[in-house]
């Protein structure tokens, strides 16, 4: 099961497939685990779910897939007989937002600007694969641009823009007085990101969002990646010094003229083997840095009007 779904998780963020990808979630199991104060962390496929319990209710952020909804609804009712008030994406991509168009029905969905206009519109992926609108019930109805606070079950939770990290809307989810914060998909713990260069994305981004989250974290956060184990601190800055070695390791062979295959058959230091584990395998983590490195430079070799200059 866990090799098919992260076959699927890639499709879904390669934009090969919409989310309503035809997958058997039937054997998915939701775990559950109390992170601090109000807030929970529930496993299933895709995305981890962020929870907020409490005498106001329920708040989630993102909702994996759809065909899971109503096994979300369940572990959400063993936590509390309350209503589900709303939902907060992190991005758009359908393995944090499958199950919008059921939540969306009895919650208010909450996200950055650009996650509304991509859900509302074709996307076009990798290999020039489509998805299609979702429909009026999936969308966000409270977007922000920067930060947006949301006072419920005794502390703000507080949603922050993060630009060009891994699409072109991504949030961050404080928790403000439980002192637990949901990366969403700015976090893979223990593993290589997808980055979603056709999103808006940028690896140099992701990795200064990283950061910067370090640089706001208070002492004992725990934090709630989008994808892997409930996190510390040191396993968010351990991921964040893989981002600055390994970018680092391709702008050299960059600089040195290398070919991505060339920089692909280099590879990366024995250290970092373990990290390409997951779906996303080394050489498609080169390729992505090689790529996304690339872009900047051809904008930084263009005319003011944009015209590229050929050497």
């Amino acid at each position: 099961m866990k090799r098919l779904f992260y076959g699927l998780l890639l499709s879904i963020c390669l934009g090969a497939v919409p989310a309503r990808a035809q997958q058997d979630f039937s054997g998915v199991q939701m775990k559950t685990t109390h992170v601090a104060g109000n807030v929970h962390m529930l496993e299933g496929a895709g995305g981890n779910i962020g929870v907020s319990v409490g005498p106001d209710g329920i708040l989630i952020v993102d909702d994996q897939f759809a065909p899971l909804a109503d096994k979300i609804r369940a572990a959400l009712k063993q936590l509390g007989e309350g209503k589900l008030k709303f939902v907060l994406n992190t991005h758009y991509h359908g393995d944090h937002t499958g199950s919008n168009k059921e939540f969306g029905r009895e919650a208010h969905i909450i996200a950055h600007t650009n996650v509304r206009k991509r859900l509302s519109t074709e996307q076009k992926g990798a290999g020039g694969n489509v998805t299609p609108p979702s429909p009026k019930e999936a969308l966000p109805v409270v977007t922000f641009d920067d930060a947006l606070s949301v006072h419920f079950n005794g502390e703000e939770i507080r949603a922050i823009h993060f630009p060009a990290g891994h699409t072109d809307g991504d949030s961050v989810i404080f928790f403000t007085s439980a002192n637990v914060v949901h990366m969403g998909d700015q976090f893979f713990n223990g593993r290589f990101p997808f980055v979603d260069l056709n999103s808006g994305g940028s690896v140099e981004g992701f990795t200064k969002n990283v950061g910067d989250v370090i640089k706001r974290a208070t002492a004992g956060v725990k934090i709630i990646p989008g994808h892997g184990a409930l996190a510390t601190i040191d396993d968010l800055k351990a991921f964040h010094r893989m981002l600055t070695e390994t970018t680092s390791i391709i702008r050299k062979q960059i600089d040195a003229g290398k070919t991505l295959e060339q920089a692909k058959a280099a590879g990366l230091p024995a250290e970092w083997a373990s990290w390409g584990t997951g779906f996303m395998k080394t050489d498609r983590w080169i390729e992505t840095v090689y790529n996304s490195l690339s872009k900047k430079t051809a904008r930084h070799h263009s005319h003011p009007h944009g015209d590229s200059v050929h050497h």
